[in-house]
């Protein structure tokens, strides 16, 4: 059973789109949280100051009861749900149903730390994005990145990329916002942005100064999705077509 998170407040409104919306180029966030939330703060902050206009954060999900991410959802009035994940396949059932419920355009993976199956995937086809702290190629095949200083560096994939950094001796890292694939963290690049790596880093000091340039990337990323995509879909789904399948 999903299980809302006390005290959350889901209005008519919120859980699908009025005749005026529909009207508008409104941009629908469904945000995926496994922690703290502090990109998801970035986005409610860009959406309530306007630097994201006619975007909205349709639903927040966490498959962590306790996230505090959840507590920044609910203290913005955003529909906010803990859903537990204890079998992927049924956890994915679940969470498709509350994105189609929502009618979310654009699903945002901000510390999302659950790997999404093929057939997920496949029913939000280019709808899917994800924040990786590690610079990753335009080139999904490839294992290495070459930075602006024209250093080569591993393409660090995976859980632990910003340990990875550190333990390779590399001058720079950076995040990578990217479409999520059923390989993991090889999706099509829609922007990244290099951090350097300070003399006595460490895992943690590194992880802020990447999440602090993550909270302007992944505004840069809606925007960049909204712009290649969102006409598109809008299209399909007016014609009852619905969106395109991958082949």
């Amino acid at each position: 059973m999903v299980e809302p998170v006390p005290r959350a407040e889901v209005n008519a409104s919120q859980a699908g789109p009025t005749s005026e919306a529909q009207a508008l180029p409104h941009l629908r966030l469904g945000v995926l949280i496994s922690g703290s939330g502090t990109n998801l703060q970035a986005i409610i902050d860009a959406c309530e100051s306007a630097r994201l206009q006619a975007v909205e954060i349709a639903l927040v999900v966490s498959n962590v009861a306790g996230a505090a991410g959840l507590q920044r959802a609910l203290k913005h009035r955003l529909p906010a749900i803990y859903l537990p994940w204890r079998e992927r396949e049924e956890g994915e059932r679940r969470l498709a149903a509350l994105l189609e419920l929502f009618r979310v355009d654009l699903v945002v993976l901000a510390g999302w730390m659950r790997i999404l199956s093929a057939d997920f995937l496949a029913r939000f086809p280019r709808r899917v994005i994800n924040l990786h702290p590690a610079l990753l190629p335009d080139d999904p095949s490839a294992d290495v990145y070459i930075a602006s200083d024209g250093s080569a560096i591993p393409a660090f994939r995976g859980l632990h990329a910003v340990r990875q950094a550190l333990e390779a001796g590399v001058r720079v890292t950076g995040s990578t916002v990217h479409y999520v694939t059923p390989a993991v963290d090889a999706g099509p690049v829609l922007c990244r942005a290099e951090v350097p790596i300070q003399e006595g880093d460490s895992e943690e000091t590194l992880h802020e100064r990447i999440k602090a340039v993550e909270h302007s990337l992944v505004i840069e990323a809606i925007e960049r999705w909204r712009a290649r995509e969102l006409l598109e879909l809008r299209r399909l789904s007016h014609s009852g077509g619905g969106p395109p399948q991958e082949g």
